[in-house]
């Protein structure tokens, strides 16, 4: 196990999708990796995603400091129902299409994806830095409040992860609501937090929620310093917060040189309940976010959801089993505990 060095600790708040640092280890410098050139921009009516449900992004008036991403064509759902992903940004920004490809190709899949903040210019959609495009803050959040910024960082955090679960009681009361495009549409037995980098702080704080069955932290992981995460995060998100959740958990990382690396890889030895820790090679901070449909990362984030919030077995298999989908890969390497196969069916223990 690395040991992070905490000098070199600042304030994700303030980070890029590839810069300021979560935690770096002298051994394994800051490194960015190139990306493939994004998509060409489209109008956010525009049905997006390889899945069999093309998707749209919008500005719902019910909940307008958020962004939803969801299939085009509802009616194209039949019986079937909406899962819950609740998302909170990479540098905690307030701004909703900021990983716009990797939600619409969620979504795509059958899925009600919900982005913490305001939709910002289409720049903020494949601009590598959040930095650039940033929305007003949250209200109620910390930089709203001008909190003075914890050492290290440049501001206060824009978002808190309450806002996480205002998307999740929208959805809840959109599903009973009477005229409602979502009435009796969405599964409100299924629902996941989702973050990035500063955003992965937020998640693991609202997966405290009992209302969520499964949590997702991406190039991210908690701090050895307890209350950091607070300050730059407005998250309870200490390494003793983990041992409080068992419902099964994603972490997803770029390689070692990734500066999440070593608080994802510490924090899956520390939790408690089922969980899948994946980092890929040749990949940074910055993921795959910004490819066409999300890039890799998109993908395992379909096929987690696809198990954990809708029972797709196949789709498990990409995580359990010594010859899971993921093991596989050669540019993949992956750890897990509380996953299994019982009788053939994947289950989380």
């Amino acid at each position: 196990m690395h040991k992070p060095v905490l000098s070199l600790l600042l304030g994700v708040a303030a980070c890029a999708a590839a810069g300021a640092s979560l935690a770096q280890d002298a051994r394994a410098p800051h490194k960015r990796f190139p990306l493939a050139p994004p998509p060409p921009w489209v109008s956010p009516e525009t049905p997006q995603g390889s899945g069999a449900f093309p998707a749209v992004m919008q500005a719902d008036p019910g909940l307008a400091t958020h962004v939803v991403y969801r299939p085009a064509n509802l009616a194209a759902l039949g019986s079937e129902k909406l899962p819950v992903v609740a998302f909170a940004n990479g540098g905690c920004v307030n701004v909703g299409n900021r990983f716009r490809y990797f939600l619409t190709e969620i979504a795509s899949h059958g899925f009600i994806a919900i982005a913490t903040g305001t939709m910002a210019p289409k720049e903020a959609e494949s601009a590598l830095s959040s930095g650039d495009n940033r929305n007003p803050p949250a209200p109620g959040s910390p930089a709203a409040r001008n909190e003075p910024p914890v050492a290290g960082s440049k501001g206060a955090s824009p978002t808190t992860p309450r806002q996480m679960l205002d998307a999740v009681d929208w959805a809840i009361a959109e599903n009973g609501r009477k005229g409602s495009p979502y009435e009796g549409r969405i599964d409100t037995g299924k629902i996941a937090v989702m973050g990035q980098s500063c955003g992965g702080l937020q998640a693991i704080d609202a997966a405290r929620d009992p209302r969520v069955t499964t949590f997702g932290v991406w190039n991210s992981g908690t701090f050895p310093k307890d209350g950091f995460a607070y300050g730059i995060a407005a998250a309870r998100a200490d390494k003793a917060d983990l041992e409080k959740l068992r419902i099964p958990a994603l972490y997803v990382s770029g390689e070692p040189a990734d500066v999440a690396f070593v608080n994802a890889q510490d924090d899956f030895e520390r939790l408690q309940g089922p969980a899948f820790w994946a980092w890929r090679e040749q990949t940074g901070h910055a993921g795959t976010y910004r490819e066409p449909n999300g890039g890799v990362f998109a993908r395992v984030a379909v096929d987690w959801l696809r198990w954990q919030l809708k029972g797709d077995q196949q789709a498990a298999r990409q995580f359990v089993g010594a010859d899971c989908g993921l093991c596989s890969k050669t540019e993949w390497h992956v750890k897990s505990k509380g996953l299994a196969l019982d009788n053939g069916k994947a289950v989380s223990q």
